[in-house]
């Protein structure tokens, strides 16, 4: 009977043993699957803000080349502006040179 007791305990430990050692094994499981988790929620935070870095990047380029294009815009009026201020001044030199011809013509 003690040997039968001793054997039953002897069973009694093995199945506690393998018990002890599957729950560790899913405690570790629910762990890893727990990091794995983390991990993939940190690269996804990661991809997102390499994401709107890059959006924010593209905006400051897109304002950057309006305002240079405003610029040029800006500049193509000026001279056209000094080239109708040149044309003015022509027209006036040669209206005054007509004036003063008439004038001679007067005179003679």
């Amino acid at each position: 009977e003690e040997e039968d007791d001793e054997e039953e305990e002897d069973e009694d430990d093995d199945v506690e043993d393998d018990d002890d050692e599957e729950e560790e094994e899913e405690e570790e499981d629910v762990e890893n699957e727990s990091d794995e988790e983390e991990e993939d929620d940190e690269e996804e935070k990661d991809e997102e803000s390499a994401a709107t870095d890059e959006s924010e990047e593209e905006d400051v380029e897109a304002e950057e080349e309006e305002e240079e294009s405003e610029e040029e815009e800006d500049e193509a009026e000026e001279e056209e502006d000094e080239s109708e201020e040149e044309d003015d001044e022509a027209e006036e030199e040669e209206d005054e040179s007509e004036e003063e011809d008439d004038e001679a013509e007067e005179e003679e």
